[in-house]
């Protein structure tokens, strides 16, 4: 039996992974980097890298994440931490995932330092990834639907303005099924939007109309009442 020092308790690695959920073309995809550098040299993966030790986790996660990708100025939020002992080939790494929505189109992606390439996958095209990144890429995945039931986080991946079409389908592909147009836009009613009076231009089909998110209504809202967000 391996007899436990006291010193082993201060021998482990941290890291963070980052995953960035982006929506387009009716599908919701993640960000992900094919690596350059062993282990796992020309795996796809989720960006990620070590913790420095004099780091904090939080600042480690907006770090690599831009070293990775020039993505900044990311809202990245702490989902759920990793923790198998041999998750990493070169010993013991324990993992803490963060999650952030972006609409695709807002920030310029570009592989960088020892990411060879960076690339948006639609969730159900996910391949084999490097470690145990398609466990965390699921567990955080089942996070954000779990969230797109009770949180308009829906209107962080729509563009800021969008069609009702294109938020049903949104919700569509998130939940695996279609849904009634009637009764979605009856269950969508409650939810403050802003109607425009532009249309969508360049489509082959009758241009619809376009809306975007009240934020300041719904806070009000929120405050107000004892409204609640509710897909």
């Amino acid at each position: 039996m391996y007899k436990i020092e006291f010193n082993d308790f201060f021998t482990y690695s941290f890291s963070v992974d980052c995953v960035i959920f982006g929506y387009k073309e009716g599908q919701i995809h993640a960000l992900l980097i094919k690596r350059s550098m062993e282990p796992y040299d020309g795996h796809w993966a989720i960006p990620g890298d070590l913790v420095y030790p004099d780091e904090d986790i939080s600042a480690a996660a907006s770090r690599i994440l831009s070293e990775l990708t020039k993505i900044e100025n990311l809202d990245l939020h702490q989902s759920e931490t990793f923790g198998d002992p041999n998750r990493h080939p070169q010993g013991r790494v324990i993992t803490t995932a963060y999650f952030a929505l972006m609409r695709i189109d807002d920030f310029k992606v570009e592989a960088s330092s020892w990411a060879g390439e960076a690339r948006w996958v639609p969730i159900h095209k996910i391949p084999q990834l490097a470690f145990d990144h398609n466990l965390i890429l699921s567990s955080t995945y089942k996070l954000l639907i779990q969230k797109l039931k009770n949180d308009p986080i829906c209107f962080d991946l729509l563009p800021y303005k969008f069609t009702l079409n294109e938020m049903q389908k949104l919700y569509e592909y998130a939940y695996d099924s279609d849904m009634d147009k009637a009764n979605f836009r009856k269950k969508i009613k409650p939810i403050p939007l802003i109607e425009h009076k532009e249309k969508q231009v360049n489509v082959k089909h009758r241009p619809a109309k376009l809306f975007s998110f009240d934020e300041s209504e719904y806070v009000n809202m929120l405050e107000s009442s004892e409204y609640q967000f509710k897909m």
